[in-house]
């Protein structure tokens, strides 16, 4: 990379060398704010609600595990009629 001795101005290689470290640190403080972000809103949002997550699957978990049980000692019934 140097200097273009027609013109005394940078290269094209040394102009898109630069280009590409501008785009780099750009980059690099928009993924540092997507990061805050994440760690400051996201995060806390889901350990305050996770809880509630697990207890609702837990629940649906549990009717599943009691057709289960019902079909299995002939005593559920389903739409089909199949056992």
């Amino acid at each position: 990379m140097g200097v273009d001795p027609k013109s005394g101005s940078p290269g094209w290689e040394e102009k898109l060398h630069d280009a590409g470290a501008k785009v780099e640190d750009e980059l690099k403080a928009e993924l540092k704010k997507v990061i805050a972000y994440i760690n400051d809103e996201v995060v806390p949002e889901v350990r305050k609600n996770g809880s509630e997550a697990l207890r609702a699957a837990a629940a649906q978990m549990e009717k599943l595990a009691k057709k289960m049980d019902e079909r299995r000692a002939g005593t559920g019934s389903s739409k089909d009629g199949v056992k």
